[in-house]
């Protein structure tokens, strides 16, 4: 397939607003599951997915923690401020450190009300944290790439050692940000329904969704049938949610995302070449672009770890080397800088020609017409990805964040 042939329309199909999900289930594990292997399909719940998963599956989760990324500050003329945080820029680029920082930080931001916020304006709020006062302050950094600085302080008197991190300032000051669709505020509920319960490393500004089916239940029956397990993180950004406005696929401006990887990952992929089907997107996103890099390596020991968006279309397929060389090359490298750890960035586009490297199938959820993650289906299914969703809608299945489920293993 050329690629510059893909044509958005081609990805699309009606989604009423009645059968979006506005609202999780009582109990996660109770969605509806539509299994897709080799062209058929049945129907279940999601917790006998264990009665699917191929044997010697190894299911890769993303363990990234939903930061409640969105921000209000009041003006003294009353006018609101939304600021969205999107990526960490300083001190640090690196999401896990960024949430550690004391005193002051600039991310790039989405800003809500941007035009009544003057680039001399302050604006400020006072939180109580752990039982102190903290005053913090929003500043514009750079008014062209939209970066806001963040500044806080203890106000309180007789305050001692007590110093908050950036974590403690938006965990107190922000909100969970629900996805757009959801066309609702957030409760005091989705603080918790809106994580995975194994999430743990915090960045994410969207949840991994595929992940929110899983409970302890499920996972424990997923161990005692054998079926690995393996955690990575990816950082969810905003622009998965980002609309494609062209009608030239190609052409649409990937987001890029942070991606943690450790040694044992990349050793456990190894031993399970063939196996892996990864929970999500995020985690497939994650997973092929890890191949790519160990591409570059061979091509270039001292490459960085970043793949652009149509790195994995630019080589013949016949001269790209297999997944394992891939992965043992990346781990020699780590071994050769003594990294038990990697991260990287991804802007990496899955559409329709992609040959996947790493996944050999997905758990996913039901997604929006046009999307990226629609053609990133399309990859795997190919037009199947139409039978699927068809089936979805004729059987009553809930779409989208907090809707229900399918396991496709083409």
């Amino acid at each position: 397939m050329d690629i510059q042939d893909l044509k958005l329309t081609d990805y699309t199909y009606d989604l009423p607003d009645e059968r979006i999900a506005k609202f999780p289930l009582e109990k996660r594990d109770e969605s509806k599951l539509q299994v897709y292997q080799q062209g058929k399909i049945r129907h279940t719940v999601f917790h006998k997915i264990n009665e699917y998963l191929p044997e010697n599956t190894l299911l890769v989760f993303n363990n990234t923690k939903v930061i409640p990324a969105r921000i209000h500050f009041q003006k003294s003329t009353g006018a609101v401020i939304q600021i969205f945080l999107l990526h960490p820029v300083a001190p640090t680029s690196v999401i896990n450190l960024a949430m550690e920082v004391n005193n002051t930080c600039v991310w790039e931001c989405m800003i809500g009300n941007r035009k009544r916020w003057k680039k001399e304006d302050i604006l400020s709020k006072i939180l109580t944290i752990s039982g102190e006062e903290v005053e913090v302050k929003a500043s514009i950094f750079d008014f062209e790439s939209n970066q806001v600085q963040l500044s806080w302080q203890v106000i309180s008197e007789n305050v001692g050692n007590f110093t908050p991190k950036f974590i403690d300032i938006i965990q107190a000051l922000g909100e969970i940000p629900l996805p757009p669709y959801l066309n609702r505020e957030a409760e005091e509920a989705d603080y918790e329904t809106y994580q995975t319960v194994y999430s743990e490393k915090k960045g994410a500004v969207a949840a991994p969704t595929a992940g929110l089916h899983f409970t302890d239940e499920v996972l424990e029956s997923l161990s005692n049938q054998g079926i690995k397990e393996e955690f990575i993180t990816l950082h969810v950004g905003a622009g998965t949610f980002q609309p494609i406005k062209v009608e030239n696929i190609v052409e649409h401006r990937m987001h890029n995302e942070q991606i943690v990887f450790t040694k044992k990952n990349i050793e456990v992929l190894l031993e399970n070449i063939g196996n892996t089907i990864p929970v999500g997107t995020t985690s497939m996103r994650a997973l092929e672009s890890l191949y790519w890099y160990g591409v570059k390596l061979i091509k270039d020991f001292s490459s960085t770890f970043f793949i652009e968006k149509l790195d994995p279309y630019q080589s013949p397929a016949e001269s790209l080397p297999s997944t394992e060389l891939a992965l043992k090359t990346i781990l020699a490298k780590m071994e050769a800088t003594g990294e038990n750890e990697i991260t990287g960035e991804t802007e990496i586009f899955i559409f329709p020609g992609y040959q996947f490297k790493i996944c050999k199938g997905i758990i996913t959820n039901y997604h929006q017409p046009e999307s990226t993650l629609i053609l990133l289906i399309a990859a795997l299914i190919g037009e199947d990805w139409r039978k699927v969703y068809a089936e979805a809608m004729v059987n009553d299945y809930r779409f989208l964040s907090y809707g229900d489920s399918s396991l496709l293993l083409p």
